[in-house]
């Protein structure tokens, strides 16, 4: 985007009429007086080096900033702030920082107020620590002045998360640095020990440097490497033979026979073997540690999502803020702009606009009208919003959203359970080659078996293969959260990527799932205004998007005994009688037309002829998947008329209409047996039983639970992201194989070059952690997102 067609603050399109402000000699112009206000503060703060530093622009201000006063009510941040010597202190999310500069505007921006003690903003977490005196100054001055930065602040996950995520990231830090600062102390000793080739430094000298290197590796091996120790008596209590029991043997190993060596004085230590091994693994677990916080970012960023408070109207039209916990099915709840949308509802207003990214991966604000589903954690935009709840709490599909992302992080698909169990093998196979190669060094050259066993157990270590898996899966599923599809099945990723074919619905699917009445035709003296009102008493409380075809009639009776057929239609009783609406031969026993038929135990009574439209990204999304060598295939329950003429509009040959679905099932099943793998896309109660059957299933996320519940993987709610995900499993899968064949291949080339006596082992633990470093390295490179975000990007061109 020209840079001078954007907001200078926040980057978004200007409008036609932008605001204008003078900074430092130069005009700028903003999309909106908060933008423009918060620049100005900016500068007059003399931060004016924040816009230098950025390499992302700041979130929109808005015009229309949130009343932070219920910041200061007790009831509403207990459990999340905590007293502290001269304050108090709590930790609040922001999804406004974008990049290390944004971090720094917050912490100097905050520091200048006289009541703040201490602030820390993280910008990869999004988090901010607040240390204050309430007695200078209320919560709610500080954090309308995050809020006028574009800086909207959430309640994070509790006061007891927070301080715990906060020490085990502290010890984690404080391990690291202890175990380099005792590897740099024990290898500058153990240097003066290996440049003594010729046995000329005076023994009390040599011990000394011995014992100091004693006193320098103790607390590295113990402290620091505290994890692997704790990680090796867990395997050996569960009698299963893994990494940390290798680790932690070797390094105990190295440290104890180098103690003896000091007491005996004997004329080999390994000391800086041990610290290196430690500090060297230590690394490497850290960035698989932030390898998995990228894909639990995605919980992060629910959580930022749920609002504080809720704003509840009053049945005399007043308003109050309560707890988000207050808020019950019923109310009307008023959204402020750029406040997130407390609960499930129904929109009362005329029109609004929502912005859904973090639900659908949707970029652009979404324009609803009255009457319109509008879901919890989506952002109001525009001008305030009103609505109706329906669903609070953990029923809302952002609750939904966040089980399913935890469910996907708790899973250890096959490939990694393999892994394990090679690496679990690899570990007693090693520990057997490494009593053979002793025995034969013991045998030829006495003096060099302890140290060449010692190196052979470092250096052949499987901790790049125990790591090849997970890596890469934790950090597929990061990339694959912030473009709107979560993985709900451990195998999903894995088969994603082996699809050959992609069968789609219809309805909701590649239809925009609002079809439209174009005529009624009464029949048998019927009155049509009769008609619709029963069609619409039937379809009142169906899921089906049919539904949304009789939703203007208002004056709807209330049916009875409704029971939907799947495939088929819905029947019940309307005024004592029992009615049929659905297929031609479901409602009236006559043959298919394409039509909606309506009828009784007298026969037909009315026909209905509805057209649905297109999704507006289906054509393009099926041109990217077309791109990818994909075959496309169409199974609706539809008509046959109206499916192939959508099955022409699409491009895509030989659909397949008025399927059951069994008909779908078996279908799919046709396909299988021909080799090849299926991959299927609905989103309604008819799809349940072949996205269970097929090889891999993705279900639209604003289809129906049941089609999420039996799916692989749930698309926010936009076709776009389906190529872009085939296209991260595609480079998942890619980037497992090369992780898993270095690993493979670097522990065949270290083990013979080990037992040889060719390794040193400081040497082994260099390469050992090196390895492991690669293959993590490698796996973040799927954080990354820009093969998939172009494949977005091209899809929307």
């Amino acid at each position: 985007m020209d840079a001078t067609a954007a907001c200078h603050h926040c980057g978004e399109p200007l409008p036609q009429v932008p605001e204008r402000v003078r900074l430092d000699g130069i005009e700028r112009a903003f999309c909106c007086s908060g933008c423009a206000a918060a620049a100005q503060w900016i500068r007059d703060a003399r931060l004016g080096d924040y816009y230098r530093l950025r390499s992302e622009p700041a979130a929109r201000v808005g015009t229309e900033l949130p009343d932070m006063a219920v910041w200061d009510r007790e009831d509403l941040i207990a459990g999340h702030a905590r007293d502290i010597d001269g304050g108090r202190e709590i930790t609040v999310l922001t999804d406004g920082m974008r990049c290390a500069a944004c971090a720094w505007l917050i912490d100097r921006a905050l520091s200048q107020d006289p009541a703040v003690r201490e602030v820390t903003a993280n910008a990869v977490t999004g988090r901010i620590r607040i240390a204050w005196d309430p007695a200078r100054a209320p919560l709610s001055k500080l954090l309308s002045r995050l809020a006028a930065l574009g800086y909207r602040p959430f309640l994070a996950t509790g006061e007891a998360r927070e301080r715990e995520r906060r020490r085990e990231r502290n010890r984690a830090v404080i391990r690291i640095g202890l175990a380099g600062l005792g590897a740099m102390q024990a290898m500058m000793f153990a240097e003066a020990l290996y440049l003594d080739t010729s046995g000329q430094m005076p023994l009390p000298t040599r011990d000394f440097f011995r014992w100091i290197t004693f006193l320098v590796s103790t607390p590295v091996v113990f402290w620091a490497g505290w994890p692997f120790i704790a990680g090796a008596l867990r395997e050996i209590r569960l009698r299963r033979l893994g990494m940390d029991t290798l680790v932690a043997g070797s390094t105990l190993l190295a440290y104890f026979a180098s103690v003896w060596g000091t007491v005996t004085g004997a004329e080999h230590v390994w000391y800086d073997a041990a610290v290196m091994f430690v500090f060297l693994l230590l690394v490497a677990r850290q960035l698989e540690q932030r390898a998995r916080g990228i894909a639990s970012a995605q919980v992060d960023a629910l959580a930022r999502a749920r609002p504080a408070f809720a704003t509840r109207e009053r049945g005399d039209g007043s308003r109050e803020s309560i707890p988000l916990a207050q808020l019950q099915a019923g109310d009307i709840a008023w959204v402020a702009v750029g406040e997130p949308v407390p609960a499930d509802g129904e929109l009362l207003d005329a029109d609004a606009w929502f912005e859904e990214a973090l639900l659908t991966g949707e970029s652009s604000a979404v324009h609803k009208h009255a009457g319109a589903p509008v879901f919890a954690g989506t952002a109001c935009r525009e001008h305030p919003a009103r609505l109706r709840v329906t669903r609070v709490g953990s029923d809302t599909r952002l609750a939904q959203l966040a089980r399913l992302v935890e469910q996907a992080q708790a899973h250890r698909p096959a490939l990694a359970r393999g892994a394990e169990r090679v690496a679990s093998w690899f570990v007693a196979g090693l520990l057997l080659a490494a009593v053979a190669v002793y025995a034969w060094w013991r045998v030829h050259d006495p003096d060099r078996a302890f140290e060449v066993v010692l190196a052979l157990l470092v250096v052949s270590c499987p901790c790049a293969l125990s790591l090849a898996v997970p890596a890469a899966l934790a950090t597929a599923h990061g990339a694959l959260a912030r473009i709107g599809v979560l993985a709900v099945r451990p195998e999903a990723l894995e088969r994603l990527a082996q699809a050959t074919d992609v069968v789609f619905d219809k309805t909701g699917t590649l239809g925009d799932g609002q079809p439209r009445l174009l005529s009624v035709d009464a029949l048998r003296g019927l009155a049509e205004r009769d008609a619709l009102r029963i069609a619409a008493a039937l379809e009142r409380d169906s899921s089906h998007p049919l539904r949304t075809a009789f939703a203007d009639v208002d004056d709807a009776p209330v049916a009875a005994g409704v029971r939907a057929v799947a495939g088929l239609g819905v029947e019940g009783d309307v005024d004592g009688v029992h009615w049929r609406l659905g297929q031609a031969a479901f409602a009236t026993g006559g043959e298919d037309d394409g039509a909606i038929w309506l009828g009784n135990d007298q026969g037909a009574q009315a026909r209905f002829v509805v057209a649905e439209g297109e999704r507006p990204d289906a054509r393009v999304a099926l041109e990217a998947l077309r791109g990818l060598g994909l075959r496309l295939h169409l199974s609706s329950g539809d008509g046959a008329r109206a499916v192939q003429a959508f099955a022409a509009r699409m491009g895509i040959a030989e659909p397949l209409s008025r399927q059951s679905p069994e008909d779908k099932l078996a279908y799919a099943r046709r396909l299988q047996a021909q080799g090849r793998v299926v991959a299927m896309v609905g989103d309604g109660l008819n799809d349940a039983p072949v996205l269970a059957g097929a090889d891999v299933s993705l279900a639209i996320g604003d289809g129906t639970a049941l089609a999420q519940r039996a799916a692989d993987l749930v698309i926010g709610g936009s076709l776009r992201q389906l190529p872009a995900a085939i296209t991260v499993a595609g480079r998942t899968r890619r980037i497992i194989r090369q992780n898993l064949a270095w690993a493979l291949g670097y522990n065949l080339l270290a083990l013979p070059l080990a037992a040889a006596g060719l390794v040193t082992p400081w040497l082994a633990a260099l390469g050992m952690a090196l390895s492991s470093l690669l293959v993590t390295v490698n796996a973040l490179r799927l954080a990354r997102v820009e093969h998939a975000r172009k494949a977005t990007r091209e899809v929307r061109a």
